[in-house]
Formats: structure tokens, C-alpha cells, sequence
């Protein structure tokens, strides 16, 4: 097992002291921000957690010689994880309750309420909102986190699958998943009449176990082991995922994600992914 720590400038004493925690065989550099400690100690992930928690430092244990195309699947959650906003609180804000639904939502990411009951209390009060607030949000808020388009399209070249499986809502996942060249996409959708938002939502519902199903069933099409998935979430609802996954990615996720996570990227972007699986 190696540990893989990356930041835009790692402190040679950290590493050092990362080193010593770990109990490794060696120090060699990736890139100019990135780092493999050969033959780590998994059990000390406790103590590399806190201390790259301190540092600012983005961490990883990883299989030695693990490549982005060992991989057949790569499942992603959307909201703050792909993309850099919570659509539904973004939607809210054109109604006037923006704070009062992302309150919501913050309760939902770190998992001390039900996601399927936070999602019809949030999406209740856009009952009567004029669907072109959609297209707004999107084209006016909208905007890909960093490294985004280099993971997917890095996957492309690899062969590997890609998967947008979201608790928020199909205008939004159709659009990311054509814009950036994604093989599946799922997620909620909203109703609408006449040019009305509903305040609803149609099943099936994609909430946590909606997402694992999903991974599960997309796997088992392609004849995917456990280990050939790589999940990458943010909130408790994406733990069910990640836990069904070869490969979990805690992204600049909650407390309790990352705990759960192989790899934690709380600094840097979705590229430093490609610094942990490296290309052939």
C-alpha cells in the first residue's frame, strides 16, 4: 500500500513526519505537488487524516501500481462534487428561501436527517416557481469544479465508464452528462405543468440506496468486480456508494466521508485523482 500526499507545495517536514507515522519504505516524487510514501501502514490512517487535516494536505492510501485503467466504472456524485453548487439551493434563492433550504440541505449532506424526506421539503416550496429559473440556474450558477473535464476525459482515454448519479434533478445531470461526455446519468425529477414548477418529484428516487443500485446494477452489466469501482462523493448520502466501491474518493466531503474514504482531496481538484491512479 502506498500513501499519496499532494497539496501545491507539500512541507518537507510533513513529509517526513508522514513517512515516520506510516512507518514506509520510501519518499518519491510524482509531480511537482504530489508524493508516494512506498509500503505504508493503512492502520495509522487515523493519525495521516488528522495530520493532513492540519497541514492542508490532500492524502490517499492506494494498492501499489494502481492505474486509472484497472478501472472499469467511475461513479460521481454531482452537487459539489462535480459541479460547484447545490442546484436546489440555487433554485430556492428564486423564491426567496435560499438560506432556509440550503440550512436544509447541510442537515441532509451530513446525514442527520433522512435525504428522500429533506428532498420533498425542499423541493416543496418551489410549488408555483416558473420553470425557466432551471435554465438560469444553469446557465448563470452553474459551474464545473476543478479538474473535472481532465478526470473524464482521462477516463475516455483509459476506456474506464463514467457514471453521474445525483439526488438532484435531471435537467441539470442531462446537461452536465452531454457537456461533458458522460455514459450514464441519473437523478430526480421535477414536475412541471404548464410552465410550473410543481413542488414535486416523480419516482423512482434517487436517493442513497437509489445510488448504490445504480452502481450495482451498471457493474454487474459490464461484468465489473467490486474492485474495478471507483466512487467519488461528498455527503452521507453517497456513503452507501462509496462502500460498494474498490475505491472511495472523499471530495472536499464532511467529516464523516472522509473518515470512511481511501482517498481524501480537500484542497486541490478532481485532477489530483490522476496523480493517485496514474496512467500507464
Amino acid at each position: 500500500m502506498n500513501l499519496i500526499v499532494q497539496a501545491e507545495d507539500v512541507p518537507t517536514r510533513e513529509l517526513k513526519d508522514l513517512h515516520g507515522i506510516v512507518r514506509g519504505s520510501a519518499i518519491e516524487r510524482i509531480s511537482e505537488g504530489a508524493f508516494r510514501i512506498t509500503r505504508a501502514d493503512e492502520s495509522a490512517r487515523t493519525q495521516v487524516a488528522a495530520r493532513c487535516a492540519a497541514a492542508r494536505l490532500d492524502w490517499g492510501f492506494v494498492e501499489d501500481g494502481r492505474r486509472l485503467a484497472d478501472f472499469g466504472l467511475i461513479a460521481m456524485d454531482m452537487d459539489s462534487t462535480l459541479i460547484s453548487i447545490e442546484v436546489v439551493d440555487e433554485i430556492a434563492d428564486f423564491v426567496g428561501r435560499k438560506a432556509e433550504v440550503a440550512a436544509v440541505t447541510a442537515c441532509a449532506v451530513r446525514g442527520e436527517i433522512d435525504w428522500l424526506e429533506s428532498l420533498h421539503r425542499r423541493v416543496k416550496v418551489f410549488a408555483g416557481l416558473d420553470a425557466s429559473a432551471l435554465a438560469r440556474v444553469y446557465a448563470e450558477r452553474l459551474a464545473l469544479n476543478k479538474g473535472a473535464e481532465q478526470l473524464i476525459s482521462a477516463a475516455r482515454r483509459h476506456g474506464v465508464k463514467t457514471l453521474l448519479v445525483s439526488g438532484g434533478f435531471t435537467y441539470f445531470t442531462d446537461r452536465v452528462r452531454e457537456r461533458l461526455g458522460i455514459d450514464y446519468a441519473y437523478s430526480n425529477r421535477l414536475d412541471v405543468k404548464d410552465g410550473k414548477l410543481l413542488g414535486t418529484v416523480s419516482p423512482p428516487f434517487v436517493d442513497a440506496q437509489g445510488k448504490v443500485g445504480h452502481v450495482e446494477r451498471i457493474a454487474r452489466e459490464w461484468s465489473l468486480g467490486r474492485e474495478r469501482v471507483l466512487a467519488i462523493g461528498d455527503g452521507a448520502n453517497d456513503l452507501p456508494m462509496m462502500a460498494a466501491a474498490g475505491l472511495s474518493v472523499a471530495y472536499h466531503a464532511k467529516p464523516r466521508v472522509r473518515e470512511r474514504a481511501h482517498v481524501a482531496i480537500d484542497s486541490g481538484g478532481l485532477d489530483r485523482l490522476l496523480e493517485v491512479v496514474h496512467g500507464p
